[in-house]
């Protein structure tokens, strides 16, 4: 049955509980965004007050020629400024990242109660959770996304377990992206001065999860986020965006022809490109020298936008601290040793709240 849009604990009910999603209450016809929704005045994005990063995307095919020195500069550049960098060339055929949003349009196009089978509390599959917005249950407005998570363990579970509308191109968009993830480590961990082994790579990236999110189109967008500020608690995430647009990135500190602190940029989409932002355990382990990006999500009204992250970070039982080599550079820790499962449990148990997650972490 149809809930009443204005009954906040009915349209709750709804949305989360039922599983219907955003998406589904969107199909029952809006012209108006429903209260549990509307975000507060500070959290709304404002097109008018963020610029476009116009930066060129980094060229991964350069790495192997004459370039080499240049590019590795790039990327180191941009973790320690952006934290967000976008990537062409990167070795993902062009083809495959095509089918991705086409898979993740067909699978939440389906009827509400094909997606709800995968809701957190009676999903078949524990590697396996569909949901919507953050932690919704704790939220004061709600985010205005669907999204579908997979975990990774091993191919035959992937190929059994995972939701068969886009197991197969969610599987090889994991693999496929996986040299391009060693590649990006080796670089940023060897400007830290570590040699990255197999284990100390299974170290950084034992766990690994794609994502499908869907924005679905929203009567105004000036009210409601996709996602609210924060950044990702992994190591490197891996974001395949449509040609829609909607992300954004706060400058932490001033950059030139970049902006000034405080101020949020606009990541365009560019055909082809993925784009990289450095996660919290990275900033951790590089005592703060790489920066994880604040970003959040802007919702369009003019047609539903999907994106498809893989979320790479060390694994629950993974102890990660600053590595030694830096700090013994800079003198001291910024942040003490933690059990990464105890920092996810901490990340996924409170609401978005721009860098907050990274205080657990914190001297």
């Amino acid at each position: 049955m149809a809930p009443g849009l204005d009954d906040g604990s009915s349209l709750f009910n709804f949305v989360v509980r039922d599983g219907n999603g955003v998406k589904g209450m969107v199909d029952l016809g809006l012209s108006t965004v429903p209260k549990p929704y509307v975000q507060p005045p500070k959290e709304r994005i404002d097109k008018r007050m963020a610029t476009r990063h116009e930066g060129a995307p980094i060229d991964l095919s350069r790495l192997d020629g004459p370039d080499h020195d240049e590019v590795v500069k790039e990327i180191v550049m941009a973790a320690e400024t952006l934290g967000f960098f976008q990537l062409v060339n990167h070795g993902v055929p062009v083809d495959l990242l095509e089918s991705l949003k086409d898979a993740a349009h067909d699978f939440f196009g389906q009827p509400s109660e094909k997606k709800a089978v995968y809701r957190k509390e009676v999903s078949p599959s524990p590697l396996v959770k569909y949901g919507t917005s953050f932690v919704p249950e704790k939220e004061k407005a709600l985010e205005w996304k669907d999204y579908i998570s997979m975990i990774y363990t091993n191919d035959a579970e992937a190929l059994q377990q995972w939701p068969k509308e886009c197991r197969e191109v969610a599987l090889e968009y994991l693999k496929t992206s996986m040299t391009m993830v060693r590649r990006l480590l080796e670089i940023l961990m060897g400007n830290l001065g570590v040699e990255l082994d197999d284990t100390k790579i299974d170290g950084l990236i034992g766990m690994k999860m794609v994502n499908m999110n869907f924005y679905p189109t929203c009567p105004d967008p000036d009210l409601t986020v996709g996602v609210g500020r924060h950044s990702d608690m992994g190591t490197l995430t891996i974001l395949l965006q449509d040609g829609i647009g909607g992300l954004y990135v706060k400058v932490a500190e001033e950059i030139a022809n970049i902006g000034k602190k405080g101020e949020w940029v606009e990541i365009p989409p560019v055909p082809g490109a993925l784009v990289i932002n450095i996660g919290d355990a990275l900033q951790i382990l590089s005592n703060g020298k790489y920066k994880s990006a604040e970003h959040r999500v802007r919702t369009t009204s003019t047609k539903s936008r999907v994106s498809v992250p893989i979320f790479t970070s060390p694994r629950p039982s993974e102890k990660i601290a600053p590595l030694p080599q830096v700090v013994e550079k800079d003198g001291m820790a910024c942040y003490r040793e933690v059990i990464f499962g105890d920092y996810m449990r901490n990340f996924f148990g409170n609401v978005h709240d721009g860098k907050k997650s990274l205080e657990f972490a914190q001297i």
